[in-house]
């Protein structure tokens, strides 16, 4: 019976080992995300720039590729709500993310459609090109989120 658990152990830590193996990969550098946010919602803003940051903390590289209503982000104009429980609005916890090497960049069709123009942009911020954007999406290590 002893042998039998035994056994049993070995298989077991033989079948797991891959898994810890993989989950300790997670924490090296090299990794990468693109998170594209187009909600209004402030809520969702939020937290997919929360998520962004607790990425890049585990070494992750992260870009943000905003369209649409969330675009309007990344205009210089725009102070969002405090978002509790750190009374912090999207837009603070994105330039977050960019200080930390985070590109961040506005779909194509947002200036053109928004009447915005470039100049309109926080400092820093780009407009996707979208050959580049369809290219980063397709990386092998690149994960895609979408908001």
């Amino acid at each position: 019976m002893m042998k039998l658990k035994l056994a049993a152990c070995v298989l077991g830590a033989t079948l797991l080992a891959p898994l810890a193996v993989q989950a300790d990969n997670h924490q090296h550098s090299g990794e990468k995300a693109l998170i594209m946010l187009n909600s209004d919602s402030l809520m969702t803003q939020g937290m997919a720039m929360v998520l962004g940051n607790a990425m890049q903390g585990q070494g992750v590289h992260v870009d943000v590729l905003l369209c649409d209503a969330a675009a309007d982000l990344a205009l210089q104009d725009t102070t969002s709500e405090l978002l509790k429980p750190n009374d912090v609005t999207p837009e603070q916890l994105m330039m977050r993310l960019q200080q930390n090497g985070a590109t961040i960049s506005v779909c194509a069709l947002y200036l053109p459609n928004s009447g915005n123009t470039q100049e309109a942009l926080r400092d820093g911020v780009e407009v996707a090109a979208p050959p580049a954007m369809a290219e980063k999406m397709m990386e092998e290590n690149t994960r895609v989120f979408t908001f």
